[in-house]
């Protein structure tokens, strides 16, 4: 279903239970809601959680920026590595804005909060900016952006940025492949037949490549949110996997560090994704950490 949020047109998918403890889940860089498997969801509900999972904007079906026009991502690296300012089309407070639309839309003044990648930047803006909506925080596999922090390797990076050979929905199938191969966990790997069926199912929904050249925008010109971290006072537990190439381990034991009280499971065998073999792991943590936001 779409709402309105943020002024924005997004496209919400609110399974319950309607009892349950309300969880709103944000995905990463150009990932729609289906980046959170229904495996999860379904381990979520279980454990007496109402998930709800959305299409950021410019993703998915919910509302795009396309008038925005295309960024140059190749200059806007280079101002990063210069010190310069970088300005995007739209921002990650911005996105986390929209987040919390879709809880004001749903009629829910405070939920769980979890957040993947670059969903774990836009959950840290929320919970620093709003602390009374967010009643718990768990951030997967990301990051607080400081410059100290090791980066990806230039072959990661290479990945990242790189497209696929046509606009044929099987070779940007390949091409996702090709690039969740490279990032994704060398101790889990996926069921080929299950990945590309999955694979499928996004592109056949939305696919959306300039999107996400406006998002890493937003992830470039957002900074160093460091000092924004000893703003956030909800219960927080962090999830990374120790093998992740893009978004090193070191970034969460960052986080631990400047989040008090946070708590850290660095996952053996964990890159940047979310292995069918993690998620009752993952799904423990988040509920033992919304239990800690209870007892509070």
């Amino acid at each position: 279903m779409r709402v309105a949020a943020n002024g924005l047109a997004i496209e919400v998918d609110d399974r319950g239970p309607a009892a349950g403890e309300p969880l709103l889940l944000v995905m990463g860089l150009g990932m729609q809601l289906l980046g959170w498997p229904d495996e999860l969801v379904d381990a979520l509900a279980a454990r007496g959680f109402r998930p709800i999972r959305f299409d950021n904007r410019d993703t998915g079906l919910s509302q795009g920026f396309d008038q925005l026009g295309v960024p140059n991502l190749p200059a806007a690296m280079l101002r990063w590595m210069l010190r310069l300012p970088v300005r995007a089309p739209y921002s990650l407070a911005d996105m986390a804005a929209d987040a919390l639309g879709v809880l004001d839309a749903l009629g829910i003044r405070r939920a769980h909060l979890c957040g993947a990648s670059m969903g774990g930047m836009i959950a840290q803006h929320l919970a620093a900016r709003h602390p009374d909506r967010v009643a718990s925080l768990t951030l997967m596999m990301t990051t607080s952006g400081s410059r100290r922090l090791p980066q990806p390797a230039m072959h990661v990076r290479r990945a990242l940025l790189g497209r696929p050979r046509s606009a044929d929905p099987d070779e940007i199938v390949a091409y996702l492949e090709r690039l969740l191969h490279v990032i994704g966990s060398p101790g889990y790997r996926p069921d080929p037949q299950r990945q590309r069926e999955r694979l499928q199912a996004f592109v056949a929904r939305a696919w959306r490549p300039a999107g996400t050249a406006r998002h890493l925008m937003a992830i470039v010109a957002d900074g160093d949110r460091t000092p924004m971290l000893r703003q956030i006072h909800a219960p927080t537990a962090i999830i990374h996997g120790r093998a992740d190439p893009l978004v090193p381990p070191a970034c969460g034991e960052d986080l631990a560090h400047h989040i008090a009280g946070a708590t850290i499971d660095l996952v053996p065998g964990m890159g940047h994704d979310l292995p069918i073999e993690l998620l009752p792991r993952f799904a423990d943590t988040i509920a033992g950490v919304a239990r800690r936001a209870g007892a509070a």
